[in-house]
């Protein structure tokens, strides 16, 4: 499929990614542990007790990667490693008090940071934690993030140990000059060895995690990377915008803004990836910066209407509520989100007090339910059925969203939608502008801020 590039350049703007809505930015601190117990309490005593999904967040690294926006830090202390462990055994014995034990665990997702960074004794022991506090499905989808530098095949043997069946490795760019620029060093043949190591220990789905936008990256160059990656044949692929905020992250100033490309040249990244994955690859394009297989489970999960997002990006299981542990970590409840603590020594002080670690949170309001209820359907359907939501919420569709209609009608005349009074139906080309698509119900874009809060839409 031809993404015209002048439809890129217009509507490549800043805009939230929406695994939450409203976004991670409009979180506040003002709802203290006792209103989150409260908030767990409810929800496991609702009539019909949906199954979970769990994150945990392990923040170590080996080495800082210059382009990171993630929350880690780098540690050569393994009684650091350790001592987080064991406070994590808490934190998820204190959330597990308050848990429905008929719940099962459908799905559970390891990121970081480093997961692998562990020892693999560590990966198998954080696990049985994990199991003696909750009970899983037999075929839960059990992921874990690993990074091929300094992975060996005892750490992969340990997670499908512990009952992994999925796992993601950052590659981000196989290019020798590109790696050297973001202090990435990871050869080919390290990333092919990983990955057959995964293959036969039976791991089910193998997913790249690639990044367009880096220093020193051309087409050219670009392409030799897609083509490899696509020999390996992994079994899901994101494709990442890399987001320069040196404001935000201080170690990103280590990248020299003369060797980033420019707008246009990043922008031919990105078509030409997209390109080449759909057409030599083979893969399907889910949605924003996701491909997979057609076979896979992310592809059935679209075509059935069960495909979600959350704070990992797409994922198979719609209608999970999302436990999530370790610092910075963030829970979705029934009608809330709560993002835990973002520091060791704040993480800690409040497990030693036997209080959840909260450091933000947001409770819904019946708008913000409605409105998350419309973004989601389209960043995960691609349709919104507008007799089903004058239903669910009791409002005249037309009548509540008349501005978001307006600004639909510019959309559709580009092509990106289709609307009727029955229907919002986001085209195959809409697909790559979901993020435009969805803002356009977005209640919270007007609040004023110093910096940009989100990375470009495309």
């Amino acid at each position: 499929m031809q993404v015209p590039l002048a439809l890129v350049t217009k509507y490549n703007r800043p805009g939230p990614r929406y695994t939450s809505y409203p976004p991670a930015p409009h979180f506040r601190p003002d709802i203290d542990a006792e209103a989150i117990v409260r908030l767990l309490q409810e929800d496991n005593l609702q009539p019909k007790l949906g199954p979970l999904s769990l994150y945990v967040h392990l923040p170590f690294c080996r080495s800082l990667c210059y382009y990171c926006g993630c929350h880690m830090m780098v540690t050569h202390r393994p009684e650091k490693i350790a001592q987080y462990l064991k406070y994590l055994a808490r934190e998820i014995a204190l959330v597990a008090r308050w848990v429905a034990p008929e719940r099962q665990v459908v799905q559970l997702h390891w990121g970081g940071g480093t997961p692998t960074y562990l020892a693999p004794a560590q990966i198998v022991g954080l696990m049985e934690v994990l199991r003696a506090h909750f009970s899983f499905a037999d075929k839960a989808e059990l992921g874990i993030e690993a990074d091929p530098r300094g992975l060996t095949k005892a750490h992969l043997e340990a997670a499908r140990q512990a009952g992994f069946n999925r796992i993601s490795f950052g590659v981000q760019d196989l290019d020798p000059k590109v790696q050297q620029a973001i202090n990435r060093i990871q050869p080919y043949e390290q990333v092919a060895e990983v990955t057959h190591w995964a293959r036969e220990l039976g791991f089910e789905s193998i997913s790249y995690d690639l990044i367009y936008g880096l220093p020193h990256q051309q087409v050219a160059q670009f392409e030799q990377t897609i083509r490899r990656v696509i020999a390996l044949g992994p079994d899901r692929i994101s494709l990442f915008s890399y987001a320069h905020v040196p404001w935000k992250k201080k170690h990103q100033r280590l990248i020299q803004e003369a060797w980033l490309p420019s707008p246009a040249e990043k922008l031919q990244l990105f078509l030409r990836a997209v390109e080449l994955l759909t057409t030599e690859g083979g893969y399907r394009y889910i949605g924003m910066d996701h491909f997979a297989r057609p076979e896979d489970p992310l592809s059935r999960a679209l075509d059935e209407g069960t495909l979600q997002r959350n704070f990992q990006g797409y994922s198979t299981h719609g209608g999970t509520e999302l436990y999530a542990f370790g610092i910075s970590a963030i829970s979705q409840l029934r009608d809330a989100y709560v993002q835990n603590v973002l520091t060791l020594p704040e993480y800690y002080a409040a497990l030693d007090a036997e209080r959840l670690p909260v450091g933000k949170a947001y409770r819904l309001t019946e708008e913000d339910l409605l409105r998350r209820h419309v973004i989601m359907s389209l960043m995960c359907h691609f349709r919104l059925d507008i007799a089903d939501v004058e239903r669910r919420f009791g409002i005249a569709f037309a009548e509540h969203f008349a501005d978001a209609l307006a600004q639909l009608r510019a959309l559709e005349a580009d092509g990106l939608v289709v609307c009727t009074p029955e229907a919002i139906t986001v085209t195959e080309i809409g697909r790559f502008f979901i993020r435009n698509v969805a803002m356009t119900f977005d209640a919270y874009l007007s609040v004023p801020s110093d910096r940009p809060l989100y990375s470009q839409t495309v």
